[in-house]
């Protein structure tokens, strides 16, 4: 059978619905051959369109994804000179046994008979969903069924009816919110009038709009021939068919995941210019954000690497001994047993700030005495426990050696008539003992006179010695 229309005539040869399933009178809706300005099969509800298959361009229709094995099938003759058009099928394999049917509902299938079955069964020949209703998202709108709402407006374009677009009705389509520049000549009467300021948006894999002018010029000359024109306000290329060009609405547009063509929507390079200023900013950005994270980290970083320099040594410090190869671990954190059998007194790992805070930054002011060690300060700590500082001083020679051992003897000589050894200090070049603080009389002097008394109870030479170095320094 052809589907067929003489337009001179007037006659069409159309395949109808049924009314219902049940009822082989004549239904709704029906399938024919339109001409427009390139031959295109469509289904009418009601003489209303309803769906399109896009033009012909000598091999498949660009408006529908088809199968590879239907595209030898089908045949359209046209005779532009006579208004004679017509379609038909007719499948390579004789052996196969098919039929195509308008269903009630204004479905198109194809029915393939089925031997072993005995029976027919339905395949659908073209992809016909919600999205391929004709004009469902109105003029300027695009439908697209992997995004939701599956409607939306072109660039540069937005709800003639937004109250309507928010509850799903998109028929009143989309209006251009920028003139384009030729119409803007045109009003100002510019001689040109051809918007050289106008761009263009390329749209990939697109089903194009109803009713296309067809030029058999080359493809790289369609751009030039629509921007020549003002009315022409789209166009696309395919090899089969040439450039097609579109003015006034652009009606009934689905994005396609393959297959379909490239369509170029005119629109004023501001449009054009806003992604474009977009993508920039989004990069500047980018590369402004990474920059600044970058400095911040290295900032960070610093601070860090300075803190950890001025922070308190809390790593062990080994101390060792002159008799024999023991080695005695001096901590902030734990109390270890000497060889000799005398246990340190715990004590407390100060950091220089914090001595710094407690003497007002050694402030002259607040200087109890001066020795061979260095000075001594008074002080006060954040909980208000006062405090005698001794500092070391760099000229008094002694090194991170003598000083600990200065710690373990004193540590070991805790008494209570003696003044007490509350911690101390080693951070950089600083070292520094922590003692209480004694009112009543000079820290030098009262350590001097403790320890003399104290060093005559010790008949050992080596413990009298070690008692003799620390009155050295107290001297």
């Amino acid at each position: 059978m052809k589907i067929s229309n003489d337009v001179k005539k007037g006659r069409k040869v159309e395949i109808k619905s049924w009314k219902s399933p049940d009822d082989p009178s004549d239904g709704n809706f029906s399938i024919g051959i339109e001409p427009f300005n390139i031959p295109e099969v469509v289904i009418r509800n009601n003489n209303k369109l309803y769906f399109r298959t896009g033009p012909w361009n000598g091999n498949t229709f660009i408006g529908v994804i088809m199968k590879t094995v239907y595209i030898d099938g089908f045949y359209i003759v046209a005779d532009n000179q006579q208004q004679t058009y017509y379609i038909t099928y007719e499948f390579s394999d004789n052996s196969r046994l098919r039929y195509y049917e308008l269903d009630s509902q204004g479905k198109f299938f194809e029915r393939k008979w089925d031997a072993g079955k005995g029976d027919w069964i339905n395949r659908y020949s073209a992809s016909q969903t919600e999205s391929s209703v004709y004009g469902q998202c109105g003029a300027f709108g695009i439908c697209d069924l992997t995004k939701q709402p599956i409607c939306s407006c072109l660039k540069g374009f937005k709800p003639r009816n937004i109250e309507e677009w928010s509850r799903g009705n998109w028929s009143s389509g989309c209006f251009r919110t920028t003139p384009l520049q030729c119409q803007r000549d045109k009003n100002n009467g510019s001689e040109a009038g051809q918007g050289d300021n106008d761009g263009f948006l390329k749209l990939k894999t697109m089903k194009v709009p109803v009713f296309p002018n067809r030029s058999s010029i080359n493809n790289g000359e369609c751009k030039d021939q629509c921007m020549k024109n003002c009315s022409c306000v789209a166009y696309a290329y395919d090899a089969g068919i040439g450039c097609m060009f579109w003015s006034g609405d652009l009606i009934d547009m689905q994005k396609f995941s393959t297959h379909g063509v490239d369509l170029y929507i005119r629109l004023p390079s501001s449009e054009l210019d806003k992604g474009k200023s977009t993508k920039v900013i989004v990069i500047t950005a980018v590369i402004v954000g990474i920059v600044t994270i970058t400095i911040i980290m290295l900032f960070l970083w610093c601070w860090m690497a300075k803190r950890r320099g001025r922070k308190p040594k809390h790593k062990q410090i080994k101390l060792q001994l002159n008799k024999g190869n023991a080695m005695t671990k001096f901590s902030s954190e734990n109390v270890v047993e000497n060889p000799i059998g005398v246990k340190l007194q715990q004590l407390r790992l100060f950091n220089f700030d914090e001595l710094a805070t407690a003497t007002s930054n050694f402030d002259h002011a607040k200087k109890l005495g001066q020795g061979g060690f260095g000075p001594v300060y008074r002080g006060t700590l954040g909980d208000e426990k006062e405090i005698a500082v001794k500092r070391l001083s760099k000229a008094s020679g002694q090194g991170l050696e003598e000083f600990m051992n200065e710690v373990e003897v004193i540590s070991r000589l805790q008494h209570r008539n003696l003044v007490k050894l509350l911690g101390c200090c080693v951070e950089a070049e600083e070292k520094m003992l922590v003692y209480e603080y004694m009112p009543n009389k000079s820290l030098d002097a009262f350590v001097f006179v403790v320890i003399c008394l104290l060093s005559m109870q010790y008949k050992d030479d080596f413990q009298r010695n070690q008692m003799c170095s620390v009155l050295e320094f107290y001297c």
